[in-house]
């Protein structure tokens, strides 16, 4: 036990990130246990003789290996599968360990964690790394390493079914399903708490745990096009077609309700926050912005903002606009600019990291905003009690990236 509770400390000291994982492991000692496997309860089934006979480096690496397959949920995942393809039975079990094995095993090893002889890698199979469970498993068959990979067994939560050894949803020791959800929202707060600390394969999980990849694109269309076809948005009356109830009225002329196309400004965060890349991105938005409300450029207005808003400059010159700020952030005077331009706009859409000062009050128009990704938003070194501000409820709200 000394040995493997060592083996987990060097796991957590060159693998940070994945600490509260390791640590919420229960070890269960069973000599029926090839080596060390998991179930889906967070309990690590361990072989005494398989720890004695392992060196310290690659047991951390092990560690790592079987809390991998929890936090990639490979027991949901591979239940899954096998109920959809009806898969079943132990060659398909082995099937889906060896894959579950093929998506973790590319990124774990190096910086502090020996190749372990003997591992699984999707190179076996002239595969490319980088894939997941569910893909490893429609593009190749695995009969080949079959009978050589006999021996692998990481337990049931590499794959969904259960061996004999295994305690059991009643058991002691085991985690309920929040316990579970809390580890992996702590990890998943860690990785992208500290980005470039963790392999890409690991941001990526962290960026999808609990919020599964939108369509954003098409969300912030609609949200724009929402609100541009909004009641009362680019309404106004109009003489040149009297209302048909002035028939109603002798001698009295009433004016029709006329709608006419709605304008739209968009303030540009140019903060020192925003990099190059998403002010390359924001103008593309605004491009898709003009689609979204017609093609009608000459009604699309743009500011860019960082503490000061410049001049809102009609989208139909925006071709050569030069985004000026990286200072601190106000948008407040970016809507302070769009709502005293002339003829006011209908809609405005804010493009930002959200790291600002909102408005206090409602404008009088409809507010889209479009948030750039931050993965510390929360976090501030200098003040860790700090929040910032969030986006106001009456503006909607599309997460970009």
């Amino acid at each position: 036990m000394e040995k493997l509770l060592s083996a987990r400390l060097h796991a957590v000291k060159v693998r940070p990130y994945l600490a509260d994982a390791l640590f919420a492991l229960h070890v269960v000692e069973d000599r029926s246990v090839p080596t060390m496997a998991v179930d889906a309860h967070w309990r690590c089934y361990v072989s005494a003789g398989f720890v004695a006979r392992t060196p310290v480096e690659e047991l951390a690496g092990v560690w790592v290996h079987e809390v991998s397959h929890l936090l990639r949920d490979h027991h949901g995942r591979g239940e899954r599968y096998a109920r959809e393809h009806e898969r079943h039975g132990p060659g398909e079990r082995l099937r889906r360990n060896i894959a579950a094995d093929f998506e973790i095993n590319d990124d774990i090893y190096g910086d502090g964690l020996p190749l372990p002889t003997g591992v699984v890698l999707p190179s076996l199979l002239q595969l490319p790394d980088g894939l997941l469970m569910e893909e490893y498993l429609r593009t190749a068959s695995m009969s080949g390493l079959a009978a050589e990979l006999a021996w692998l067994d990481c337990g049931s939560g590499a794959d969904g079914h259960e061996r004999p050894w295994e305690l059991g949803p009643d058991g002691a020791h085991g985690l309920t399903r929040q316990q579970r959800d809390a580890v992996r929202f702590r990890v998943a707060e860690g990785i992208k708490g500290r980005p470039g600390s963790a392999p890409e394969g690991w941001r990526r999980w962290a960026d999808e745990a609990f919020q599964p990849p939108q369509p954003w694109r098409q969300l912030l269309g609609s949200a724009i096009r929402s609100a541009a076809g909004a009641p009362g948005v680019g309404e106004n009356h109009s003489y040149r077609r009297p209302s048909r109830r002035s028939a109603g009225v002798p001698g009295v002329v009433l004016p029709s309700l006329r709608r006419t196309p709605p304008r739209v400004c968009v303030v540009i965060d140019t903060s020192g926050s925003v990099s190059d890349a998403e002010l390359g991105a924001a103008l593309l938005e605004v491009m898709a912005i003009a689609r979204a409300v017609g093609g009608r450029r000459d009604l699309v207005s743009l500011i860019s903002c960082d503490v000061a808003a410049g001049i809102a400059v009609p989208l139909c010159r925006a071709e050569h606009v030069e985004l000026v700020g990286g200072g601190g952030t106000d948008l407040r005077s970016g809507f302070a600019r769009a709502l005293r331009s002339r003829p006011r706009p209908d809609v405005i859409v804010a493009l930002t990291d959200g790291q600002t000062p909102w408005p206090s009050a409602q404008p009088a128009c409809r507010t889209v905003v479009g948030l750039f990704p931050r993965a510390a938003r929360k976090v501030d070194e200098e003040n860790p009690d700090h929040v910032p501000d969030t986006p106001p409820p009456w503006a909607r709200v599309v997460d970009i990236g």
